[in-house]
C-alpha cells in the first residue's frame, strides 16, 4: 500500500467548527519564532503556491498540536489556568526534547513537516492529556488517536479535491535537516473557524526535568 494519498480532499467540507465568538482550547508547541524551521516551511509553501486549493499556515502560527482540550463554552477560564499549573507540575519530571525535522508528510487534508522520531514526544502528549483530564475530566484527543499520533507541523491545508501526485512530485519527501528543541507547550484559545487564525495564547508550561 502506498504511504501517500491518491487524492486530496476539502478539509472543511463536512467539518464542524466554532462559530464567531466561540473558541476551542488546544495544546500547541508554537514554532513560528524558530527562524530555521520557518525558512524551511516558507520554501515548501512557495512551491505550494503553484497549486489551487491549498490554504497556507501563516508563518507566525507554525505549530505542532499536542492535544485538543475542548470548547471554551465548556471550559471555564479558571480551569484553563489550572490545566497549565497541572501541566507545569508534570513537566518538572520531563526534560526538553530535541527533535529533528527533515520529512514532508502527506495526508488527504494536509501537507506537513514531520520529525524523524515520533516516540520522543509521547511523554509530553501523555503529560498534557493527564493534566487536562485531571482538571476537566476529559479531552478531545489527538488526530488519529493516541495509538497512531504522528507529531507534525502542517504547512498547508487542502480546500478542494485534487490529485495528490503533482503536489508530491513538486515537493518530494525530504527537506533540509532542522534540529528543534521542544521546551514548552502553550494552551491556545482558537476563536472561530480555523482559517481565521484568530489565536489567543493563554499561557505556557515549560519542560524543566
Amino acid at each position: 500500500m502506498s504511504p501517500f494519498p491518491a487524492n486530496l480532499i476539502d478539509r472543511w467540507k463536512n467539518r464542524s467548527e466554532p462559530r464567531a465568538g466561540e473558541g476551542k482550547l488546544y495544546w500547541h508547541v508554537l514554532l513560528g519564532e524558530n527562524l530555521s524551521l520557518r525558512d524551511i516551511a516558507q520554501d515548501v509553501q512557495s512551491r505550494l503556491r503553484d497549486f489551487e486549493g491549498i490554504h497556507l499556515t501563516p508563518p507566525e502560527w507554525l505549530h505542532m498540536t499536542i492535544l485538543v482540550a475542548g470548547s471554551t463554552n465548556e471550559i471555564a477560564t479558571d480551569a484553563a489556568g489550572s490545566m497549565l499549573d497541572s501541566a507545569a507540575e508534570r513537566f518538572k519530571y520531563i526534560p526538553p526534547v530535541d527533535v529533528t525535522f527533515g520529512r514532508i508528510l502527506y495526508h488527504p487534508e494536509a501537507i506537513m513537516l514531520g520529525i524523524q522520531r515520533n516516540d520522543d514526544l509521547e511523554p509530553i502528549r501523555q503529560a498534557v492529556q493527564d493534566a487536562t483530564r485531571s482538571v476537566i475530566g476529559r479531552d478531545e484527543g489527538v488526530t488519529g488517536g493516541a495509538d497512531s499520533w504522528v507529531p507534525h507541523v502542517t504547512i498547508g491545508y487542502s480546500t478542494t479535491s485534487q490529485p495528490a501526485e503533482p503536489i508530491i512530485q513538486a515537493l518530494g519527501t525530504q527537506t533540509p535537516v532542522c534540529p528543534v528543541t521542544i521546551d514548552e507547550v502553550t494552551l491556545v484559545d482558537q476563536q472561530g473557524a480555523e482559517r481565521r487564525w484568530d489565536w489567543h495564547p493563554i499561557g505556557s508550561a515549560r519542560l524543566s526535568g
